[in-house]
């Protein structure tokens, strides 16, 4: 693979990001399923791929398109690789820039938010393992690290399930990763989709606190667009740029959490190698990103301490992981393979609906019974979560809440700072399948710790958050001042 190819691909990348701006400007039906540009060009480019337009052309003869579809085997070779590599510096950046909370304050408002995000990825373990067990093994001849797909895909998103690709190949199951790519442009369109049903509903039938049925969102919002007073700054110049650029400060700082994170996962490697490999190998399996999470973190502790002049921007941060996470979306959808998915189009339906109906059911029982108060506002953003990643979260809770009148966004952000080193990409999501597939845990075993993980994750829940529920879904706005100091 020459430099050439690798500097094409990431150009036309950029070239697919601004059609795909284009058409969400231009397209009405883009705009009111507030279609994110990184979806919108991952399927162009997946309908020029090979599996589309280079069978297409097959048919007329021409076989020249039938590798790489019209951009070329060499361009989508290098589309398939920045998956993995750009998901570690998304997770890198999770928490940096952002002063970790003192644990009284975040476990006050976290308590009923994690117990409830923890209800929802535990579950959708457990549907998906037991869907596994019952009916895909035993009728589709799958694996049952099937059973994992639904957390994988929805609450993990693209980036996770194409950063899991080494591990689904180590599996012997390397359809995995399309699979789970699917499962994540389902999850997410599915979360768009509900979420913006849902909020219609929870505004007629007057369970939100802040939204009403007068509310609108202007056309420039849904085209995406900032006007007038809207604008604001991206980010800050901490340093000037004379001695370093802002931008690369940060990158840097972000390659560092990286690099600690790789540390960290030498180092377990190579103790699982001398300690219990023969016993048992996690560690063997576990991709770098949920690391560099950590080495993130570790990093932000020592910022908190030594940084007196106050350099590193989350926001800044922010624009370096928005970068990443949109080349990330738009070229695992474009190397998605629709042979893998058409060969198990079935069970991953199957799949794909049990994840959906367990999420909204939970939304709309469990949310509202586990919440102390603003259910809708604080459930809905982990609705979209658990089914399209983080960022359809805060878009569906912008939408519920734009002025932040509720404690939703603190709440969420704070149950993020325990849910995210284990689920939706940590720890857990990283070592579900080596324990799946390992001969001394195996499937039956890890339904079981998930099972006792969502009862677990219930009872705190419903009898413990629950039990201080006041009145009404939709009590008035009164505690938004406290709640977010």
């Amino acid at each position: 693979m020459s430099p050439d190819t690798i500097g094409l691909a990431l150009l036309l990348l950029g070239v697919l990001l601004l059609v795909a701006k284009l058409v969400r400007v231009k397209w009405k039906l883009t705009q009111k399923l507030f279609l994110p540009s990184s979806i919108i060009g991952g399927g162009i480019a997946l309908l020029l791929g090979p599996d589309i337009f280079g069978r297409a052309m097959a048919l007329f003869g021409v076989d020249s398109f039938t590798e790489g579809g019209l951009f070329g085997a060499g361009v989508h070779e290098v589309w398939s690789a920045l998956p993995g590599l750009l998901i570690s510096v998304v997770f890198a950046g999770l928490f940096l820039g952002k002063p970790l909370p003192r644990f009284k304050d975040a476990a006050r408002l976290a308590g009923p938010q994690l117990a409830f995000g923890l209800t929802l990825s535990t579950g959708q373990y457990v549907i998906g393992l037991l869907l596994a067990l019952l009916v895909l093994v035993p009728v589709f001849n799958l694996p049952a690290l099937t059973g994992a797909l639904i957390e994988i895909g929805f609450v993990g998103g693209h980036g996770t399930a194409a950063g899991l690709g080494d591990t689904f190949e180590q599996a012997g199951f390397p359809e995995g990763q399309d699979l789970a790519v699917g499962m994540a442009t389902v999850g997410l369109l599915a979360g768009i989709l509900l979420g913006i049903a849902l909020i219609n509903w929870g505004v007629r039938r007057r369970k939100t606190a802040v939204l009403d049925s007068k509310a609108e969102i202007s056309d420039a919002e849904q085209a995406g667009l900032l006007v007038g007073e809207k604008r604001g700054p991206g980010a800050m110049l901490t340093v000037h740029p004379s001695s370093l650029d802002p931008l690369a400060l940060h990158f840097g700082l972000i390659a560092i959490a990286v690099l600690i994170g790789q540390l960290i996962l030498s180092g377990m490697q190579a103790l699982e190698q001398a300690l219990w490999a023969d016993t048992i190998e996690i560690f063997a399996y576990v991709p770098l990103f949920p690391l560099a999470m950590i080495g993130g973190i570790l990093l932000q502790i020592l910022i908190d301490r030594f940084d007196k002049n106050a350099i590193v921007d989350s926001m800044m941060v922010e624009r370096v992981q928005g970068f990443s996470l949109d080349m990330l979306v738009i070229s695992a959808m474009a190397t998605l393979s629709l042979q893998v998915l058409a060969a198990n189009l079935l069970p991953f339906l199957l799949l794909a609906a049990a994840g959906i109906l367990w999420v909204v059911g939970a939304f709309l029982f469990l949310a509202p019974r586990m919440m102390p108060l603003y259910w809708f506002e604080r459930g809905i953003g982990d609705f979209g979560q658990s089914l399209g990643v983080t960022a359809t979260g805060l878009v569906l809770m912008r939408i519920v809440d734009p002025e932040l009148k509720t404690p939703a966004y603190p709440a969420f952000g704070y149950k993020q700072l325990v849910f995210e080193p284990f689920f939706g990409g940590g720890l857990v999501t990283a070592a579900a399948i080596p324990l799946i597939i390992s001969p001394h845990v195996g499937a039956v075993p890890f339904l079981v710790i998930m099972a006792v993980g969502l009862a677990a994750s219930l009872y705190t829940g419903l009898f413990v958050f629950g039990r201080k529920r006041k009145g009404g879904a939709a009590a008035p706005v009164q505690e938004d001042a406290s709640a977010r100091s």
